[in-house]
């Protein structure tokens, strides 16, 4: 068992001056605002859920991808959710006590700006037939190898023009970014938006486990009631409460505090353990009659 190290008058002066903290607190009547208010120490968990939804919109020329840039891309639009991590801690009225919530963050990861639309590759309105959907690509593909020899030319110095400094990186900058926008063509755009939510929980002395959420990779978080999805459990594993000296039976300068008890909080989602914390809960734990001290 283990033992607080705030015994004596650390201890009692916090119970006498109504003071709370993480392990003990005063159970029972107290006086308030004026007023008698019945106090039971109790505590809420707060469990944060962070997601990464990965967006990808197939490009226009993804089925030519291999064949005229050696490379795989997806033909076609999809969403995939990811449970990146959770976390676990107590939670008061001044707000998450290990953390605060994450933010919120959005970007695109792949090819060109972050538009929704694709580029456009410029038409010979010269010509009577317009070319065909692969002709089109082998074009874009063209395009991208040209763009790349210049960039080596203008890196090597071969291009023959005295372009250096900002001027360089500039024209870089411009060839990078065409370049970008000819490769979204072929591999698509991808977003990626990782959301971070938080879930209350109020243990109860009788419940070890609750099911904070539900997971799917096609839609994300879902509620506990929604069965399409992966549970998220909680799974609250008490220990022995914190010994503290208790008063003596007859002493009447006593107050009942409440002490709490160890508790391992895991949060799991099938074989998974995506976080765990050992926090005092007061419902595991135990009411201990403590000697006042002596006024001299």
């Amino acid at each position: 068992m283990k033992r607080i190290v705030l015994l004596g008058s650390l201890l009692l002066s916090a119970c006498m001056l109504s003071a709370q903290s993480r392990y003990v607190e005063i159970e029972g009547l107290q006086e308030r605002d004026g007023g008698m208010v019945y106090n039971r120490p109790h505590t809420t968990l707060a469990v944060d859920l962070t997601v990464e939804c990965e967006t990808v919109k197939a490009g226009p020329y993804a089925r030519y991808a291999l064949k005229y840039l050696g490379l795989r891309a997806p033909f076609s639009d999809k969403t995939i959710h990811t449970l990146r991590g959770a976390d676990v801690a107590l939670f008061d009225e001044n707000g998450f006590v290990a953390a605060p919530l994450a933010a919120d963050e959005s970007r695109t990861v792949s090819y060109g700006d972050e538009g929704g639309e694709f580029a456009v590759l410029s038409v010979d309105r010269t010509e009577i037939i317009q070319p065909s959907a692969e002709q089109a690509a082998e074009q874009a593909a063209n395009r991208i190898f040209a763009l790349r020899r210049s960039r080596l030319d203008l890196i090597t110095g071969e291009a023959g023009e005295n372009v250096f400094g900002e001027g360089l990186k500039a024209a870089l900058a411009a060839i990078d970014s065409q370049e970008q926008a000819l490769l979204e063509l072929f591999l698509g755009k991808r977003t990626v938006t990782t959301e971070t939510r938080r879930v209350l929980v109020a243990p109860r002395p009788a419940e070890r486990r609750y099911i904070v959420a539900r997971f799917s990779e096609s839609d994300g978080l879902l509620p506990e009631s929604d069965l399409s999805g992966e549970m998220i459990l909680l799974e609250i594993t008490p220990g022995e409460p914190f010994a503290i000296e208790a008063a003596p039976e007859k002493s009447s300068d006593v107050v009942v505090c409440r002490v709490a008890a160890p508790s391992v909080c895991a949060v799991r989602t099938g074989n998974s353990l995506l976080a765990e914390r050992t926090l005092p809960l007061f419902e595991f734990g135990t009411s201990v009659r403590v000697q006042l001290p002596r006024r001299k």
